[in-house]
């Protein structure tokens, strides 16, 4: 699979942030293009649903759920462990690895899509499903009698985050209304590759504007940064292959599992776990995994769908 052209523009971004340019997107132009492929997503996934709902689909919902729980479980002693992190903040940056990046996976859909390569169309459902186990894993490894840890606003937290609301309430609609959203999709289809092209030129300005923060434990959250997505995809593949999806559907699951959250997670765990330096877990996802991902991840993990596909 050959990269394609909106990776440049994650390129573009870099190169232009660390050749000294002021490029940057205006603030709420940001928020707008955010909440754009957000809905989007929730929106495809919700029309798609409503033709495949069936108790296949809720058994492999939940052992895809049940991803968002093994992967911080396997992040959370490398940190503490081995990176030596304090239990918070190892709790912290262990819940972004297991939730997911809606920027990586709407480039992953984009790159099939342009391509012509089928895969199944309810998977934004899993994208949804995954973005909240993570959180209240990184919750219950944080408690202790030393850490104070507010258990009251998880719930709260979870529920009203912004991109738990855009992506359920997308995916919502589109499964109550699918045969209404023909009216909105000529915004949210056709425009679709422009706007996540814009996305991807933002996101590339600050994963660079992220690079300075990889002083302190630079190496090892660097390192981190890489093998969590390749020990994660591995597992997610390996997964995907086993309930029997075809070689887009696989790819699909690695790209989620290889992911790590830079959006909902960092946002959540600023107030679910406030004493945890939370600025290493953004850091990390953005200015290591979610370049990786996208500039040498992507095609990998199609290389890895591919090889495993006929063995199951």
């Amino acid at each position: 699979m050959q990269l394609d052209v909106m990776i440049l523009f994650f390129v573009l971004g870099i190169g232009a942030k660390l050749a000294g340019s002021d490029l940057k997107l205006p603030k709420g132009m940001y928020q707008g293009i955010s909440i754009f492929l957000m809905l989007a997503i929730g929106l495809k996934g919700g029309m798609a649903l409503a033709e495949h709902v069936s108790f296949d689909l809720l058994i492999q919902s939940l052992l895809i759920m049940s991803l968002g729980i093994i992967f911080p479980l396997i992040a959370f002693p490398v940190l503490n462990r081995v990176g030596e992190f304090s239990k918070l903040d190892a709790a912290s940056l262990s819940a972004h690895f297991g939730s997911v990046s809606i920027g990586t996976y709407a480039v992953a859909v984009a790159l099939l899509e342009s391509q012509n390569i089928a895969y199944e169309a309810y998977f934004p459902l899993f994208v949804v499903l995954l973005e909240f186990p993570a959180m209240i894993i990184g919750v219950l490894l944080a408690k202790d009698k030393q850490q104070s840890v507010n258990l009251k606003a998880w719930g709260k937290e979870i529920i009203g985050n912004q991109s738990m609301v855009l992506l359920f309430g997308g995916l919502l609609i589109g499964f109550i209304a699918s045969q209404q959203t023909f009216k909105v999709m000529p915004l949210f289809s056709d425009l679709f590759y422009g706007v996540l092209a814009i996305f991807l030129l933002e996101m590339g300005i600050t994963a660079a504007d992220k690079f300075k923060d990889l002083k302190n434990n630079g190496v090892f959250l660097i390192a981190f940064g890489v093998m969590m997505p390749l020990v994660n995809g591995a597992i997610g593949g390996l997964l995907g292959a086993s309930l029997g999806f075809s070689i887009g559907g696989i790819f699909l699951t690695i790209v989620l599992s290889a992911s790590a959250s830079y959006i909902a997670v960092p946002v959540a765990m600023r107030t679910m776990l406030p004493n945890a330096n939370n600025s290493l877990g953004l850091t990390t996802s953005l200015g290591v995994t979610f370049p990786f991902n996208i500039v040498a991840g992507i095609p990998l993990y199609w290389v890895i769908a591919q090889w495993l596909k006929p063995f199951f």
